[in-house]
């Protein structure tokens, strides 16, 4: 290894709002507990204060509306998990239909499948910059986890763990990739629905899996991330956030309402958590990370905060080794520290390992070049193992 540097609308009238100050107090707890779980919380820029809140909401439509970001598409399609949880996934394929830029199909057989698994509070979306470098060279399929992005979700139901999400990524690869060699790559917590896969699935990993991309991502004592924080902070929000999380949870609409409320704050919180210092984030992307996350339903948000302190897969680990891989993060990573990177590489000796300077959890939106060039890397190298397909020639 060598370092380089909605749902649906609720029936019946609402019950009457509380005071604006009522709401505002929610929304920023709910935004600050929320964000900080998914790569996104703590700190207010100044300069937020002295621009209206009119010009600021023109400006985010014009960012929205402008912004390129989440725009790529392919195939949809759908499976029931195994608890009747659907999920929605997308599927590319150039060896079978014209791209969408009128490309020309490749000929023969896809040698190997793409599956790529996003992180808490984003979508399918977030692989944007990875997916127009994968566009019309490989087969891919993207999909959002439970209760994220066009995935289906159960008010009311229990917390999911992270093995449950291993089995709705065995649910989309049946439905999806039925067969053939398959490469699996996560970001954050689409990493441990990898883990999970392999630790309740050894037998698929065995078999069909090729290669292994993990972002941003770890085997566990998450539990012990300080998020940036002073030692007693950090611990203040340990013993709180439950609590919070809780109640914030079995009042998902006064949640949602609080935190449009402060939606500036909201945003400010996504940048100090989601991005690095070691370069300037561009607005529309900013905004684009805003929105993904702002899209998860707050009780979504509620329900996985306790699987991230039990996540432990370090015991899965040498399930996925024996095979090309490799581990990325951006040294500035507040929510899985590159320290947690370090770790999963020394398991996967195969693995090359890339800390990115200066980027944070969202590297792979922040630093794409650097995440694009790992990929190709390791699909070059599962070309050259299954001797097929243009990765297997010699790559991009």
């Amino acid at each position: 290894m060598a370092d380089s540097a909605p749902l649906a609308g609720l029936p019946g009238p609402l019950p009457a709002p509380p005071p604006a100050s009522g709401r505002r107090r929610a929304g920023v707890l709910g935004a600050a507990v929320g964000v900080l779980a998914a790569g996104a919380a703590a700190g207010v820029a100044v300069e937020r204060l002295t621009v209206g809140r009119s010009v600021r909401r023109r400006a985010r439509l014009a960012l929205d509306a402008a912004s390129p970001y989440g725009t790529l598409r392919g195939t949809p399609g759908s499976v029931l998990a195994e608890d009747g949880t659907p999920l929605a996934y997308e599927i590319e394929d150039p060896y079978t239909a014209p791209s969408e830029d009128g490309g020309v199909p490749l000929a023969g057989e896809a040698p190997f499948t793409v599956v790529l698994s996003h992180g808490y509070c984003l979508n399918q979306d977030s692989w944007h910059h990875q997916r127009a470098a994968l566009r019309g060279r490989a087969r891919a399929v993207y999909w959002d986890q439970r209760g994220h992005g066009r995935s289906g979700w159960t008010p009311g139901a229990p917390p999911p763990g992270i093995d449950l999400l291993g089995s709705d990524l065995k649910a989309v690869i049946d439905a999806a990739a039925p067969t053939g060699p398959l490469v699996l790559l996560g970001h954050s917590m689409g990493g441990m629905t990898v883990m999970a896969l392999a630790e309740r699935y050894p037998d698929l990993v065995r078999e069909r899996v090729v290669g292994l991309g993990l972002v941003g991502t770890s085997a566990g004592r998450l539990d012990e991330v300080a998020w940036g924080l002073p030692a007693p902070g950090a611990e203040a929000l340990r013993r709180l956030a439950p609590g919070v999380l809780r109640a914030l949870g079995s009042a998902p609409a006064l949640a949602e309402a609080g935190r449009r409320a402060v939606t500036d704050v909201f945003g400010t919180l996504v940048r100090r958590y989601s991005f690095g210092t070691g370069a300037e984030t561009d607005p529309a992307l900013a905004r684009f990370a805003t929105r993904m996350i702002e899209a998860t339903p707050m009780e979504v948000v509620a329900a996985f905060w306790p699987a991230f302190a039990a996540h432990d897969k370090t015991a899965a680990l040498p399930l996925l080794r024996g095979r090309p891989a490799f581990v990325l993060a951006g040294t500035d990573d507040l929510i899985t520290p590159a320290t947690h990177s370090r770790t999963l590489a020394t398991a996967l000796p195969e693995a090359d390992l890339t800390l990115v300077p200066g980027a944070g959890h969202l590297v792979l939106l922040e630093r794409p070049q650097e995440v694009d060039t790992a990929v190709t890397r390791l699909l070059e190298a599962v070309g050259g193992t299954v001797n097929a397909g243009p990765w297997g020639r010699g790559g991009r």
